[in-house]
């Protein structure tokens, strides 16, 4: 039997080796002969139905119906919003041939959907009463440019969510904008231990198509920042390229109010890349698949008593779908590392002195604690740790993040930070053509403006008037 090794790189040397290494042997993905296309393995895809699941149910409380349109985009569809297109034009993947018949006009393969769904809210909007309409489907996407792939952060295809919701008043939308974005901060914060700056992207930045965007940013331990699940306010933008129209109360034709928003798989890479350690994955209690692992030590005359108290053990959890590690042909040492690689938040380890004191020994998977608890108390315990785990993996991605903000006054105080790995926090004036300077000057973009926060003074890369207090950082 090939036993495979255990993570041969340090993280904080060789951040992209560690992580690569840390996904394919926690069996979380593999490689395809697609350039870009990953396999999600069935321990990474458990994770993405819980988040399926949870984010599914708290869409349906605020009035989200769920759908599917089609995969493939008429070009004549995709053309029909000019700034959604050239936003996109670049990723497109096109089919041309049916076999061996050339089609008579090319197919896309979708990006995202807002040209497929359009033409069909075109026809089903027709008054004030066919209004809100809020639909959301589960898919995959292509997008197509880029040179480098990274397993989850970056890939041809991945999968995602999409929300197309549609309303008569701009109020009604911008209220929807303001719950999907604390959806996706709690989410993010609740289940994957993961806080982010939160705030609106710049003109630069935002959503092809939109009028604004609002996004979460991460911070990754390499020291790029990289974008989490957004909101868009599309405004009436769509409506008139799709010509989406309603007549409101009064029998006046109406244009109406679009949002769109999304949260994808790249979240588990970010979960993976900021948790992980030395060791391998370490993943927060409320999305692991596998919150516990019993690992009996067995030797030959004592096995029978300390296997008879495992599977006492393993009944009680179920709850936290449990694995009992019963292999003999494997040590309890490799299995320990092995768990370990994977991340499952809990060791419990079992032997036969902890059989004849009625006791077992709980391994934290964050912090390599060793908890001897008696049997009659074992979850009760586990539920507190595990607990404890969620927390502790927040607070300390909390304190990660922060500690990697600097206030900057000038371009030259942005260098310095972010030759340190850091994002840069300054008063900005939001224009175009600075942000553009700014690129060319540090090889940095904006990753978002506060919300509740407005710029004091000058713009620190020119004279203008600062309006925004905005984080800069190098980002994927």
């Amino acid at each position: 039997m090939v036993k495979q090794e255990g993570i041969t790189v340090k993280k904080d040397e060789n951040f992209s080796e560690w992580y690569t290494q840390t996904i394919i042997k926690s069996e979380m993905a593999d490689y395809t002969a697609v350039s870009g296309s990953i396999v999600y393995r069935p321990k990474s895809y458990a994770i993405w139905e819980t988040i399926q699941r949870e984010v599914d149910k708290k869409l349906k409380k605020l009035g989200v119906q769920n759908a599917y349109f089609p995969l493939f985009i008429p070009e004549k569809y995709l053309m029909k919003e000019a700034n959604h297109i050239e936003g996109f034009s670049p990723e497109v993947a096109w089919v041309t041939h049916a076999g061996n018949s050339k089609l008579d006009e090319r197919l896309a393969i979708r990006p995202t959907s807002e040209t497929i769904m359009y033409p069909s809210y075109a026809k089903w909007i027709r008054s004030w009463k066919d209004l809100p309409l809020k639909l959301n489907q589960w898919n995959n996407v292509v997008r197509w440019e880029f040179k480098h792939a990274v397993p989850f952060l970056r890939g041809r295809e991945f999968l995602w969510n999409e929300g197309h919701t549609v309303f008569a008043k701009r109020e009604e939308a911008e209220k929807e904008m303001k719950d999907i974005i604390k959806l996706w901060d709690s989410f993010c914060k609740d289940y994957l231990a993961l806080p982010s700056l939160v705030g609106q992207k710049s003109e630069k930045e935002k959503f092809a198509g939109a009028e604004y965007t609002w996004s979460t940013e991460f911070m990754m331990p390499n020291g790029k920042a990289i974008q989490g699940p957004d909101t868009h306010f599309d405004g009436q933008n769509f409506a008139k390229a799709f010509d989406i129209s309603f007549l409101d109360e009064n029998e006046k034709k109406q244009l109406p109010y679009q949002n769109t928003w999304a949260i994808s798989t790249r979240m588990m890479g970010v979960m993976f890349a900021i948790h992980g350690d030395d060791k391998g994955l370490v993943l927060p209690p409320k999305i692991a698949p596998n919150k516990v692992v019993l690992i009996p030590i067995l030797f030959t005359k004592t096995k029978d008593k300390v296997m008879k108290v495992a599977k006492d053990i393993e009944k009680n959890l179920k709850k936290y779908d449990g694995i009992l590690d019963d292999r003999e042909d494997y040590s309890a040492g490799w299995k320990f590392n092995e768990w370990e690689l994977k991340g499952i938040p809990i060791r419990v380890e079992l032997g036969p002195k902890d059989v004849e004191n009625k006791q077992a020994v709980i391994v934290r998977r964050d912090s390599g604690e060793k908890i001897v608890v008696k049997l009659k108390d074992i979850t009760s315990s586990i539920d507190k740790i595990l607990e404890d785990i969620q927390t502790s993996l927040f607070e300390k991605a909390k304190k990660a993040l922060y500690n990697s903000i600097e206030e900057v006054e000038t371009i030259s105080e942005l260098k310095k930070t972010i030759s340190k790995k850091k994002i840069g926090k300054a008063n900005w004036c939001g224009k175009i053509a600075c942000e553009e300077n700014i690129k060319a000057k540090t090889s940095t973009k904006s990753l978002n403006s506060e919300f509740n926060s407005k710029g004091k003074g000058k713009c620190f890369a020119c004279e203008a008037k600062s309006e925004y207090v905005t984080y800069f950082g190098k980002s994927y």
